[in-house]
């Protein structure tokens, strides 16, 4: 897991990247996250077991460091404004949106993840929750300067502005996620968030 202390030898990245790919070529060839053990992952790669365990406790945190390998980076947040930050946030889960759509590999894996509560609970940890604070930041940097209403709930507010992407990412996956989608959800809420007066 990023940030957690690994075990055993340096990593080397050939090594690392050829269990990622054996990964990638059974999950695009159809084989069920269930089925995707360590020892198969350990026969496609070419690796003996221990140098998979070396690098990963367990098959769930392998695989989500290899969502976060093909997944875009989180952005970097300008901190020049609530808007420009939360303009750059939604972006990033825009973007994020258009490459599951596009991508056989995290399509797959999103589907069959939520089946697996451990590696569902790890993604969410590791990836979601610090995507998340960010969101939260942003928002709370707002109230402080005055840009938006500091007598609301963060967590609401920052739900009325992911809520509408998430909702065409995941609940409706076919929802449109044009170019400036952004920044028109921002500015819509903004509208009705700023401080009364």
């Amino acid at each position: 897991m990023p940030g957690a202390a690994r075990r055993g030898r340096p990593r080397s990245e050939a090594v690392e990247q050829a269990i990622f790919d054996a990964a990638i070529r059974l999950l695009e060839g159809g084989t069920p996250l269930a089925e995707v053990s360590i020892e198969k992952l350990a026969r496609t790669a070419g690796v003996g077991k221990a140098t998979i365990y070396r690098r990963w406790p367990g098959k769930e945190e392998l695989f989500v460091d290899l969502l976060r390998s093909v997944e875009l980076p989180d952005p970097v947040l300008p901190g020049t404004s609530a808007r420009d930050d939360l303009v750059t946030l939604l972006e990033s889960i825009r973007r994020r949106g258009l490459a599951k759509r596009s991508s056989a590999l995290l399509h797959n894996v999103f589907s069959q993840m939520q089946l697996y509560p451990k590696l569902w609970d790890t993604y969410h940890h590791t990836v979601i929750e610090p995507r998340r604070r960010l969101g939260l930041d942003a928002v709370r940097r707002g109230m402080e300067r005055g840009e938006i209403r500091d007598d609301l709930d963060v967590e609401l507010v920052n739900d009325l502005f992911t809520g509408p992407l998430l909702l065409r990412t995941v609940i409706r996956p076919g929802g449109a996620l044009e170019p400036g989608l952004a920044e028109r959800i921002v500015d819509t809420v903004l509208e009705g968030l700023r401080p009364r007066g």
